[in-house]
């Protein structure tokens, strides 16, 4: 996307190659379309552009050449746009705009407000996005939860620029993995019946499996007893799988995520799906039989070896399920679909690669994001666990700990295909060490402000009513220059699937409202409030030490009523962009701490 002033910086620089072109200075021919994007310096300008660069075998001048050439006609034609143009080797065109320029940025985040940085770039196109779709075999841990935040903010980012979303659960409600569960539910209930019973060696332990095995005596009392063990076992299964997917349900709702479907694997036996999907790829001579079992040719689509759908005593794999899933969601209609995995998944991505193709499907319709393992830690100590053992801690666990707010927040901070060390105690920290504090407490210090504000009867302008050049020290223009990356980040975030560069981002904007606000005061003082800025909460902030006091304003600041109304203007645009990107992260924006 393009905002407002790189628009005209693009338009600047197309029309001064459209003259150097008709005037002769440059032998161009066909105009190219320049690009323009935000250098990777900020002592580099405000925007930078290769254009010379790529106009240099056109030409055949050298790129610096070539760049002297459109500086010197983009300083005539344009003397109130740039304020400075420099040539960088090997021939960079960057361009720094005149300051009173950034205040347009102002001007479009109030008349945008709670959509600014949205954009339309994903056109509207369908993307079903799975994620969590943990075995309902046991409560959600933290690791799933690391997912969920994932998954939940990427569908807000991609709505976000343009795209439709559809959040997808995919229920693993058929297989080993249940068959397990109800094994190891049916040894619990036997014990406590007074039954000898054989707890199987690889199944599910933990509490929580004596918990279930209570309520299916409470429900069935003792007639599972009379019945044959594969029966009693199916029927401990599916009592036990519906309990702890209503759990799942809830401990996912509490957290702030929802999902538009729950798909089960059951219903692809059920309505014959899997056999469907088979039997199309046969037709497509895509299926192979070979010592009894049947044999997808994965390797026509980049796979290292075919894969086995079919067994020789006729069961299905479990690719064969997934074949089918992924078969009925291109049947849907959708045109990307993303999932989210674990970090162990890895060599499953070329499989399902080699599905959408063998499906007719362009290999980058499938995106596969994988999330790495999460370490809990109090401090330095590492909590230890193991869900084989029934040793973990849950996703809810955490969340009565934490918060919801914080949680999410900690579980984005990092690309998703790294380790993350979650600190329990740091995200219950009132200071500015947690990442989260930080960043809410940068939206409740304005907040506070403006009430402090409206109760002393200072207005509270909007941007067209103030005095633009009383906003042009570094402090300020640093401020506004970071609100116009704002849709850069959303774009980025959404379409690269890294909701981390977001969280990023709002940290170092909270970081340079803090900095900000210590060096350049914003109300006058006032007998009865020790810091009319940011009123009573400071006052407690500061007392709780938490590192983020008032600060040592200078007392030199020209605060007249002009001066105040522009700084107030400018903070209510930070603290829109700040409560944007919190929002799509799914994160609260308090107005009070």
């Amino acid at each position: 996307m393009e905002t407002l002033l790189q628009n005209q910086v693009t338009e600047a620089i197309a029309m001064t190659l459209e003259k150097v072109s008709e005037t002769g200075q440059l032998p161009i021919g066909t105009i190219p379309s320049p690009m323009v994007e935000p250098p990777k310096r900020p002592e580099w300008g405000d925007f930078s552009c290769n254009i010379a660069m790529t106009l240099a075998s056109i030409v055949r001048q050298s790129p610096l050449k070539v760049a002297e050439v459109l500086a010197s006609n983009l300083r005539e034609q344009f003397p109130k746009l740039f304020e400075r143009i420099d040539i960088a080797p090997p021939g960079f065109l960057n361009l720094t705009l005149h300051p009173m320029r950034w205040i347009e940025v102002l001007r479009t985040i109030e008349h945008h407000g709670a959509s600014y940085g949205t954009s339309h770039i994903g056109k509207g196109k369908r993307i079903v996005l799975e994620f969590v779709s943990a075995n309902p075999t046991g409560p959600l841990h933290v690791g799933h939860g690391r997912g969920a935040a994932l998954g939940q903010a990427m569908a807000s980012l991609l709505t976000a620029s343009g795209f439709t979303v559809s959040r997808e659960f995919y229920i693993n409600d058929a297989g080993r993995q249940l068959q397990l569960l109800g094994r190891s539910v049916n040894a619990r209930y036997r014990e406590l019946l007074g039954k000898e019973s054989s707890f199987p060696e690889d199944g599910y332990h933990g509490d929580y499996i004596k918990t279930l095995a209570e309520t299916v005596v409470q429900t069935h009392s003792e007639r599972l007893l009379e019945r044959l063990p594969e029966e009693a076992e199916a029927v401990c299964a599916q009592v036990a799988s519906q309990i702890l997917l209503d759990r799942i349900k809830e401990d996912l709702a509490s957290f702030g995520v929802n999902f538009e479907t729950w798909f089960s694997e059951a219903t692809l036996h059920s309505k014959g799906l899997v056999q469907l999907t088979l039997e199309e790829l046969q037709e497509r001579d895509l299926v192979k039989e070979e010592d009894g079992a049947l044999w997808f040719r994965a390797t026509q689509f980049g796979d290292e070896k075919n894969r086995v759908v079919k067994k020789q005593d006729g069961t299905y794999t479990y690719l064969a399920a997934d074949m089918a899933y992924h078969r009925d969601k291109l049947a849907r209609g959708f045109d990307t679909l993303i999932n989210i995995w674990g970090a162990d998944h890895h060599g499953y991505i070329p499989r399902m690669v080699a599905t959408v193709q063998a499906f007719g499907h362009a290999k980058e319709s499938l995106r596969v994001v994988l999330v790495q393992m999460v370490s809990l830690l109090r401090g330095t100590q590492k909590i230890e666990m193991s869900k084989r053992a029934g040793e973990f801690v849950t996703l809810r666990e955490v969340v009565e700990e934490v918060g919801s707010d914080a949680a999410k927040f900690f579980f984005l901070m990092r690309r998703a295909d790294t380790h993350l060390d979650f600190d329990l105690e740091l995200a219950k920290q009132q200071s500015s060490d947690n990442p989260v504090y930080y960043v809410q407490y940068a939206h409740a210090r304005l907040a506070s402000m403006f009430r402090v504000a409206q109760e002393r009867h200072v207005p509270l302008p909007a941007i067209q009513d103030v005095d633009p050049s009383l906003l042009l020290a570094a402090e300020e223009l640093g401020l506004i220059k970071s609100l116009a990356q704002y849709p850069f980040i959303l774009e980025g975030s959404a379409t690269s699937l890294e909701p981390h560069r977001m969280t990023f981002y709002l940290q170092e904007l909270a970081a340079q409202l803090h900095a900000y606000y210590n060096k350049h005061r914003v109300l006058p003082l006032s007998d009865n409030v020790m810091d009319a800025a940011t009123g009573s909460q400071d006052r407690l902030v500061e007392t709780n030490g938490n590192g983020l006091n008032p600060g040592n304003r200078s007392n030199n600041d020209s605060l007249t009523p002009a001066v105040t109304a522009a700084r107030l203007a400018l903070l209510r645009q930070v603290q829109t962009v700040l409560r944007n990107g919190l929002t799509l992260l799914g994160i609260s924006s308090p107005e009070k701490m």
